[in-house]
């Protein structure tokens, strides 16, 4: 009897411990510089709005998304796992440290 509860009390803070671990890993892969990514981002505000804003709603907004998912859609389009023309084009002249700043800024706005 005391075997299996203390098998479940240990797995509870593990459990924790893990999830804890899996949402500060997706921020280190987002890390980049604000700065640096609204320095990149004047290409981008074509379609997207020079604030993130796109008039257009054939192309998505980009202000306020979440850094991870910014820079999914990034790594996505340039692997060619995500398909679209423009955006495939745009994403495979950056680099990684590229995306980690554009994904910075935008996720800020």
């Amino acid at each position: 009897m005391s075997v299996s509860f203390q098998s479940s009390v240990l797995s509870k803070p593990l459990m924790a411990i893990a999830l804890i671990a899996s949402f500060a890993s997706t921020q280190v892969l987002a890390a980049g510089s604000v700065a640096e990514g609204k320095s990149k981002a004047a290409a981008c505000g074509a379609c997207h709005g020079q604030a993130g804003i796109s008039a257009n709603p054939m192309w998505p907004n980009l202000a306020g998304q979440k850094d991870a998912y910014l820079l999914k859609q990034m790594r996505d389009f340039k692997s060619g796992t995500r398909k679209d023309p423009v955006m495939s084009g745009m994403a495979m002249i950056l680099n990684d440290k590229d995306m980690e700043n554009l994904a910075a800024y935008y996720s800020s706005l």
